[in-house]
Order: structure tokens, then sequence, then C-alpha cells
């Protein structure tokens, strides 16, 4: 059902026509409603559309979308299809705003801040809010006790700064002075009857401070205006605050500024301005530790200007502040704002767009409202159903906002209600959105979700959990393997098992018993595997054998007919490595197995794996030696030292290196402590390159020697 609508009447100027209708329609809708102090709710768009025209400058637009907005607020089924789009677009921004319900402004005053800006697709309409809460303000007596204080708090945090930011300096130091007023009487009452009783003080020291200055300034031709400061009564009480000074401790209370008229060139400007700091300091006693030369070298955000704190014959301290006209523009611009040069941190994106707005504001050059700046919209602003604000990269989904929450709701996270509406979880979320996460016990995350997240923390934990689940079907794949294996009395060696990965396209060991432990490979296929490839070994082995026996009958004959002799620096017929598991050194005793794919691979004898290849594989086994004369070999060696922790047991190994034919290639140092020994040790384990079994003998005999050594052995 439709609401009450007007059609615009002709008569009068079409903007004049666009205001007149629209209050008259707020007026219809809201005849019934009153405030808290029984007076018309009219009232209030009537205040806040004064502000903005009066006080503020707005075009008639703006007027007629303070009233539309307190008309569809409360009737959201009106009709005003009549009126213009951007008039409309202004009322939907500020019908977006009037929802937030700030849970904690103190501790997210600046995210609230974003989303009020965010909210404004039109710039103007976060001006229009700054008037609507000055109204608020300046009726705040209406209103009870608990709703005063949250519209003190609310105004403090959010619409102070928003409108110091703006430059709207009277309407920021008005809502100060509000605010300080009802948060501290007593102290608001004490600063104010100050202010009152040296108000005459004052006028009088602004009166004698410049009448010493005028001839030599007229003498010098120096063109300027004077501007005199009084600081607000919340102003003082916070510099009383920070620094803990009674009133008349507050220097500035009271400041002169010369604006200095001339060409805007650096050099003229910046000589003009240092004579008037010379007449002023000339005539009056300067406080050189309050000097603030932004002239030499202007601070990060181009504000420019000198600041002196003098004091005159009667002892009374006063702020003088000299820049010159174009400083003072870009000052009261935006680009430099006193939000800015006071030291406040604000985000980057969202100071450029207020500055920018600011400006097309006070210039008012922007005739098309689409040409107005928008606001940054890289992030998008959600509330849980307590309104707490959370604050999401655009893009986000239901599912990044649940792991934002706390990452169990998200790994449970089974979809959401937004306004009353079941939605899934790769539902993506608009700024306003009221989002209730829906779980389940039985939910679980999947690949699937890694597509559906854009935030970090979302796509970490999600692998965190699909980890850790294929972890626990890995073990128990790997456990029913170990179960038929034993049955059926096989084996599955790490060899063939790397195999039958690279056979099955299978990334690793874990996604291949993962899918043991899923049930998407059958045991069986690795049984089959492991028969099949137990006969091609057996065919492959017994021509490996017969090629190695005629490449010795051949080449090496008198050695024997089933010794294979090494050569480290001349392999011909069959290759042969050696075992990285124990590192064989010329001169070690060693043997050699026939394997699948890498030919020979030789052992040490004292190989922690020799006994278990002898035992299971004797028909694998080549007997072989090192040839007598050794060739410039290099063989790779580790030795490891546990040493007692404070010595230079380091420094001295390296020493031993240098004194022998060895080449270190890295060297790795650990701690370890030993059950039931209260003592702890450091750990040396070096990789060599070494060109025998003696040689390496040698070396780890000096180690032994190095001071600080327990034990030393070769790994």
């Amino acid at each position: 059902m439709q609401g009450p609508s007007r059609r615009l009447s002709t008569g009068g100027t079409k903007m004049e026509n666009i205001v007149f209708e629209a209050r008259e329609l707020a007026a219809l809708v809201l005849k019934d409603e009153l405030r808290s102090n029984g007076t018309p709710f009219i009232s209030h768009p009537d205040g806040v559309a004064a502000i903005v025209r009066d006080e503020i400058g707005l075009p008639p637009e703006c007027e007629a979308a303070v009233y539309l907005h307190e008309a569809s607020r409360t009737h959201p089924e009106l009709d005003m299809s009549a009126f213009p789009q951007e008039v409309l677009t202004i009322v939907d921004g500020l019908n977006k705003i009037s929802t937030i319900k700030p849970k904690d402004t103190r501790l997210e005053a600046e995210n609230y801040k974003k989303l009020i800006v965010q909210y404004s697709r039109d710039p103007r309409v976060t001006v229009i809010k700054i008037a609507d809460r000055l109204e608020v303000m300046r009726n705040l007596n209406i209103f009870p006790k608990t709703s005063r204080e949250q519209k003190q708090l609310e105004t403090l945090m959010l619409y102070i700064p928003l409108a110091h930011q703006l430059g709207l300096y009277n309407i920021k130091s008005e809502l100060e002075d509000i605010y300080f007023r009802y948060a501290e009487p007593e102290q608001y009452r004490a600063i104010k009857n100050k202010l009152a009783a040296t108000a005459a003080d004052r006028e009088r020291l602004s009166k004698e401070f410049i009448e010493p200055l005028k001839a030599q300034l007229d003498a010098a031709d120096i063109h300027y205006k004077l501007k005199v400061r009084t600081k607000t009564a919340y102003s003082i009480y916070k510099k009383m605050q920070v620094q803990k000074v009674p009133f008349e401790g507050v220097y500035d209370v009271f400041a002169m500024r010369f604006i200095i008229d001339c060409e805007p060139v650096k050099e003229i400007e910046h000589d003009l301005c240092w004579k008037v700091y010379g007449y002023v300091t000339q005539e009056y006693e300067p406080d050189i530790k309050r000097l603030r030369d932004w002239l030499t070298t202007p601070k990060p955000n181009g504000y420019e200007s000198l600041h002196i704190t003098v004091r005159n014959a009667r002892g009374n301290y006063m702020e003088v502040q000299i820049r010159t006209r174009r400083m003072d523009d870009i000052a009261e611009s935006g680009l430099a704002s006193h939000w800015s040069y006071k030291g406040i941190k604000g985000e980057r994106t969202l100071d450029t767009w207020l500055n920018s707005v600011r400006y097309a504001l006070e210039h008012k050059a922007v005739s098309n409202p689409e040409d107005l700046p928008q606001a940054p919209s890289r992030e998008i602003f959600v509330f849980t159903p307590t309104g707490e604000l959370r604050i999401l990269p655009a893009g986000a989904t239901v599912l990044d906002f649940a792991f934002n929450i706390h990452s169990n709701v998200g790994v449970h996270c089974a979809g959401a209600r937004i306004g009353g509406k079941a939605v899934s979880i790769r539902e993506k979320l608009t700024t306003g959105d009221v989002v209730e996460i829906i779980t389940s016990k039985t939910q679980k995350p999947s690949a699937d979700w890694l597509g559906w997240v854009v935030t970090s923390k979302a796509r970490s934990k999600i692998r965190l959990e699909l980890d850790a689940a294929e972890r626990k079907l890995a073990a128990e794949g790997r456990e029913l393997l170990e179960r038929r294996l034993k049955n059926w009395k096989l084996n599955f060696s790490d060899e063939d098992l790397m195999e039958f990965c690279k056979e099955r396209k299978y990334s690793g060991q874990i996604q291949m018993f993962a899918a043991l432990g899923a049930g998407e490979l059958d045991v069986n296929d690795i049984k089959e595997y492991i028969l099949s490839a137990s006969a091609r070994q057996e065919q492959s082995l017994a021509a490996a054998v017969a090629m190695e026996q005629q490449r010795q009958n051949s080449t090496y004959s008198g050695q024997g007919d089933d010794i294979l002799v090494l050569n480290a620096k001349d392999v011909k017929g069959l290759q042969y490595k050696m075992a990285r598991c124990c590192n064989p050194v010329f001169g070690d005793e060693v043997f050699g197995f026939v394997t699948r794919g890498d030919g020979i691979k030789i052992h040490r004898m004292s190989c922690s794996n020799a006994s278990r290849l002898i035992e299971r594989y004797p028909y694998r086994i080549q007997k072989v030696k090192w040839q007598d004369t050794q060739r410039n070999g290099e063989f790779l060696a580790k030795v490891r030292i546990q040493a007692f922790p404070g010595n230079p047991t380091l420094v001295g190994a390296m020493d031993v290196l240098d004194r022998f034919k060895a080449q270190l290639r890295s060297v790795e140092v650990g701690k370890i402590e030993k059950q039931n020994d209260s003592k702890n040790y450091d750990i040396y384990t070096f990789t060599l390159l070494v060109p025998s079994s003696s040689e390496l003998d040698k070396i780890i005999s000096q180690f032994q020697k190095v001071k600080g050594v327990e034990k030393v052995k070769r790994i």
C-alpha cells in the first residue's frame, strides 16, 4: 500500500517548490508525532533545515532531503517518486545513517565514522547529518537522561571530529561546548565565568598589542589582516587536562593571527613573515622555547606558519601566529586542516575524501552532484544481531563474517539470516547488513570454501581445518594399509610408496593415505601394485645382475667374478651411487644393493639399513671393493659434535677443518636437553666433502680434542 504523495506545484522556482512540497509531505506524515517535551516533531526537521540553509549554506535540495528523510524514516512505504533522484540519493544516505546504533562508541569511534562516510554516496549527506546532530544537541535538555548521555558520547566521538575534518569550525566549537556543558557542568561554568570575567581584559590587551606595531607595519608597507581568536571552553579544558595547568596557565586562551597580503612567491612570503616576527619580538618579550618555525620546514601535510608566544610588560602571555594569505587559505581549506596539524591521525583515504568534500562545498564549484567525490568503498560494515560492528573487505561473504566472529563459528557455519531471510554461506554481504549466523555440529569445511572467502583469516583457518581433516584421514588410511600388509605378509617400501604415488598422481604420501582413509582408494589396488611390482623387480634384477657380472668379467677381469670395483671418478657400465642414508667415503667397508631404477647403491657396512637389506634381499646384495689407488674423489660425510654450552666449540672445529683436506658444505647448530640430566648440550652437525675415510678419521680425532666437546659421532 502506497503512502501519501504530493504532485509538485508549478508556482515559484523549481527548487523552492521542492522544499515547500517536501515540508508539506513531512508535516502530513509526522502530524501525530511529538518530541520528548511534547512539541510537534516537525520542529526537528525545521531546525535542521534552517542550519543547513542559513549556517552552512547548502542548496535547497539538501533542505528538501532533510524533510523527506524524517518522513520516510518512520514511514518507509512513503511514495517520493515525484522528487528528483538527486534528493532521493541524499535521503537514502540519511536513512541509512539513522539505522546506526553504536554498541560501544568509545571503542569503535573510527569505524563508525567510516561507516557514516560510506553511507554518504552524496558527500553532502555527512554535512547534513552533522547539522542534524547540532539541532539535537541544541535541544538536548528535552531528552531522557539515558538518551542524553548516549547522544553526548556519540557527539564527542563521531560528530565533533567529522565537523572538524569538514572545516565546519563554528559547528564543531558549538557541539564541543554543548557537550562540555552537560558532561562537566561545574567545569564548564567555571571556565565560562573566567572567560566572561576576563573578556574586557582580552579586548584591552588586543588593542594594546597591535597599537605599537601599527606604525612600524605601515611604514614597512606591509598589508595585513589581524584575526583575534579566543579558545572555546572545551578547548581550554582539554589543554588544562593535558598540560596539567589551571586556567591561567593556558597561554593560548587568547591568540592573535597576522595574515599578510602579498604575492604567493616563497621568498617574498618568508621575508615578510620574518619581518613581522621581528617587529613583534622587538616590541614584546618572546618565549623562544615556544617558537614553532613551520616556514623553513613545513609540516608533511603542507602547513606553513610561524608561531610564537610573547609576554607584554604586564606579564600577560599571548600566542601570535604569522602567515600569508596563501598559507592561511591552505590551512583553512582542508589541505592542512586543524585536524591534521594538531597531530591527530586519520585514515589517508578518508581524510582525502573529506577534505575534497569541504573544498567542493566551500567553493560552490560543483553544479552536478555526480561530480562530487565519492566515499571510499574498499570496506563493508556489517552488524551482529546484538549491534556489534564488524568491518570486512568488499566482496566478503557470510563465511568471512562467521570466521571474523570466531574460528569455531566459521568451521560450523551452515548459513545465515539477513533481515530475517535465510541465505547460504556463499552470500555476499553489503554495508548495513545485520547477520545472524546459523551453525551445525555436523558441518565441516570443504575445499570449495576456499573459493567462497576473501579474507586471509577465513582462508588460513579453512586450510588448517582441511589439513587437520586430511591428516586424520591419512592416519586412518595408514593404519588400514599396515594391518592389511601384515595379513598379506607383503612389504611396501618407501621407494615403492613413492612410485605408487607418482603413478597415481598423488602429490604426496599424506594425500594418498587420506584417499585410502576416505575410501576413495581401494586398498586392494595397492596389493595388486605390490605383486605386479615384485614380478617386475625380479625380472629387472635378474637382468641387472647378469649385466653386472658381464661387465665385471669384461672390464675388471682378475678382480673376482662377483666383486664390483668402485671408481668414483670414472663410472662405466651399470651406474652406482653413494647411499644418502650413510654417505660412504673412500676406504669405508661397503656393500652394494641393486635397486630397480637407480642402479647399484653403495652402503657402509655400519649403515642403519644394512642388516635389513642383507636379511630381506640377499639376492640383491653386490660385493664391492674400492680401487687400489684413489683418484682425487670427493665424498659427502656428516659428523655430529655434542658439546657443553659456553665454549668456543664452533671456532675450534673450524680451525681443525682448516688443517685437513676437507671442504665444509654446511653446518647446523642446535640444542638438546637430555632426560634425567640437568645439563643442556650444544649440537653442531657438519656436512663435509672428504677424500677418504682415513682423512675423515683424522678430522674426527681432532674434533674430540676441541675444548668443550663431549662426544663426536659420524652419522
